[in-house]
């Protein structure tokens, strides 16, 4: 007989491929809801589980389709061919093809972009490069430049990164976030490959730096929302408000009660946060 407790959750999986900058790659993405795209972009060395509340709200799957996708590298996307012949160095350039060829292969037009952590920078990048894709990009933890999360110690081998990477992100997180959605914070940062969140960071923390052109980002053509946490001490709320300031037209600011990661910390409480935002978002688009 069936079982009564059993739900199969409204999210499909797949696989794209497709080239940038001159790679193929094969790219893990689901999905879940229609209407306007939402497109979701994960933290450093995690993946897309980090979305998965927001693919279960049917509240909001109702009105977005939501689409997360796994970077190569992370989480069930592989690297491309030859791989181990060179060093994963995360650069802006190849982060941001990457994230545009891959709505041109799925054909996702005009997206709401939300990213977290080092994908909160990048959307600020995509705003300033290729306006007109985007409905808006929503940044969560993300800044004109962060500095400090650089470091050669994952590399070490005498250290279980796979312990010591998940346990220095879990003290980004508030520590009024629920304790079992944090451990799985954790445990989805103790699944990264060797050296991939180093080369996350190389990107998040060497590479990108947006203080000599943020102040040209044009808001009315993409709408620029950036949120950090109060407790978030990678990216600080008031490094997100100094690119607030420099970005004219840009809004946004902290959020109370919540830390680095909040759509996977405390997604009820992120919730009161991203709601507004996608409301005002899209009641513009319908009033231009």
């Amino acid at each position: 007989m069936p079982q009564s407790n059993v739900y199969i959750e409204p999210v499909t999986g797949r696989y794209v491929r497709f080239t940038s900058k001159d790679v193929n790659y094969r790219v893990y993405y689901e999905e879940a809801g229609s209407g306007p795209v939402i497109l979701a972009l994960h933290t450093a060395g995690a993946d897309s589980r980090q979305f998965r509340h927001m693919m279960a709200d049917e509240s909001l799957t109702s009105r977005f389709r939501v689409v997360a996708f796994d970077l190569p590298w992370h989480g069930k996307s592989l690297p491309p061919a030859d791989w181990w012949k060179a060093e994963y160095l995360l650069t802006t350039d190849a982060y941001a093809s990457l994230v545009e060829d891959f709505c041109a292969a799925l054909e996702l037009e005009t997206p709401i972009v939300v990213g977290c952590s080092m994908a909160g920078s990048l959307v600020i990048e995509l705003a300033r490069r290729s306006p007109d894709r985007w409905r808006a990009v929503l940044g969560l933890s993300g800044a004109m430049k962060v500095e400090g999360r650089f470091h050669d110690w994952p590399l070490r081998p005498g250290l279980n990164a796979q312990q010591v990477v998940p346990t220095w992100t879990y003290s980004l997180m508030s520590p009024h976030s629920p304790e079992e959605s944090r451990r799985e914070v954790w445990w989805i940062y103790s699944q990264g490959g060797p050296g991939i969140y180093r080369g996350d960071t190389y990107f998040y923390a060497q590479d990108f730096d947006l203080r000599d052109t943020a102040s040209t980002i044009d808001t009315a053509r993409c709408p620029v929302y950036l949120l950090t946490g109060e407790y978030d001490h990678a990216c600080t709320p008031e490094e997100t408000e100094q690119a607030i300031a420099k970005i004219p037209g840009a809004r946004g600011g902290r959020m109370p009660g919540i830390g680095h990661f909040p759509m996977a910390e405390n997604y009820p409480l992120f919730r009161t946060f991203i709601v507004p935002v996608l409301d005002e978002i899209m009641n513009q688009a319908q009033t231009t």
